[in-house]
């Protein structure tokens, strides 16, 4: 069947979303923590294909989701459904063919590209399978790159507990390929914690790591949920996905499901019937 609207969040109106002139005019004090955290309407991103009949191919068809400040949701599906290309257009990394996407009350698909890159250095962090880091940085320097990009130097007081609490300290000035793959991605959410930013998006955050490193992740990504960072994730593993507080489904660019987490048995049920072509229930 297709998702109840009931289990998103309703969207806003448009007189109480915040116009995308606001980020040039206001800065960061023009984001609003009352509305949804990422608000998504009517979403698609179609790829022509190169060639002589120029065959188009819809990844993301007629999304919408309202996510509210503070939540952790997770996105599956088969793969090959649309799920990491919806991903990166609500993240800005990738721009919908139409629709809209608004964080923090913010029309970021109206942004300018410097606007829309001030917009994420600001408010948005990202953890992905492949940890992303500074090759000729240290842990340290790397978790305080944010800053440095910003213009707003992060406290070394900061970038230190950052680290020590994801029990890096003495891993501190080694380079990225001193360090394991389960310690690049705790410097990459070690960058994240320390930034604060107010949306997280994940892309297969644990795919490359052993369990308990990936469980260790997940922990941090609830960590900053209770911080009051929005955090949405994608993962093809159902009991990461259970590790969320909402899991949403995706088939053939759609979304067609919508449960809550704490079951992984059942979040591998539903993605085995997308991929089967059935309903999820």
């Amino acid at each position: 069947m297709t998702p109840s609207t009931a289990r998103f969040a309703a969207p806003v109106a448009p007189s109480e979303q915040a116009p995308a002139s606001a980020l040039t005019s206001g800065g960061p004090q023009a984001v609003r923590h009352d509305v949804p955290a990422i608000d998504v309407n009517a979403l698609r991103r179609v790829f022509t294909l190169p060639g002589r009949r120029r065959a188009a191919v819809t990844a993301v068809d007629d999304v919408a989701l309202h996510l509210a400040p503070g939540s952790f949701t997770a996105l599956v599906g088969a793969s090959g459904c649309g799920k990491s290309t919806l991903l990166q257009c609500i993240a800005g990394l990738d721009r919908p063919t139409s629709g809209t996407v608004r964080l923090l009350g913010n029309d970021t698909t109206a942004l300018r590209p410097r606007e829309a890159a001030r917009f994420r250095a600001d408010h948005v962090g990202f953890v992905f399978q492949d940890d992303n880091l500074a090759t000729a940085l240290s842990a340290r320097d790397n978790v305080a790159l944010p800053g440095r990009l910003r213009r707003r130097p992060l406290p070394r007081t900061v970038v230190d507990d950052a680290l020590e609490r994801l029990g890096l300290t003495a891993q501190a000035r080694h380079l990225p390929h001193e360090l394991s793959g389960g310690e690049r991605q705790r410097v990459a959410i070690a960058r994240v914690l320390a930034s604060r930013p107010d949306i997280v998006f994940a892309d297969e955050p644990t795919a490359a790591l052993d369990v308990a490193a990936g469980a260790g992740v997940l922990d941090w990504l609830r960590e900053l949920t209770a911080l009051g960072t929005t955090v949405l994730m994608v993962t093809h593993d159902a009991s990461a996905a259970a590790r969320a507080d909402e899991v949403l489904v995706m088939s053939a660019g759609r979304l067609v499901g919508a449960m809550p987490g704490g079951d992984a048995d059942v979040v591998a049920r539903a993605v085995l019937r997308t991929r089967e072509g059935g309903e999820v229930r």
